[in-house]
């Protein structure tokens, strides 16, 4: 992996994790709270997306599978916390 690879891996992981706080599975670490800010989540899912189409064509195959994973396991949680608030 290189530098660039390396950087945009960081960039994902940031996005991931602000997902993860505002559907409130992990704590806030300013806070050290479980705080739940659904629009946030969804923000951040929506940055990785358009990170997604802008970068498409221009990733390695291991970069595009690390986006597509992180997509996914974001949007199963993101649709799982909207369930709970319906019970």
């Amino acid at each position: 992996m290189d530098k660039n690879d390396q950087l945009l891996a960081q960039l994902l992981f940031i996005f991931q994790a602000s997902a993860m706080q505002g559907m409130g599975k992990m704590k806030n670490p300013v806070t050290d709270k479980i705080e739940r800010n659904m629009e946030q989540a969804q923000q951040s899912i929506d940055m990785l997306e358009m990170i997604k189409e802008k970068t498409k064509g221009n990733l390695s195959p291991e970069m595009a599978r690390l986006i597509d994973n992180s997509l996914s396991e974001l949007r199963l949680n993101y649709v799982d916390e909207l369930n709970k608030e319906k019970n």
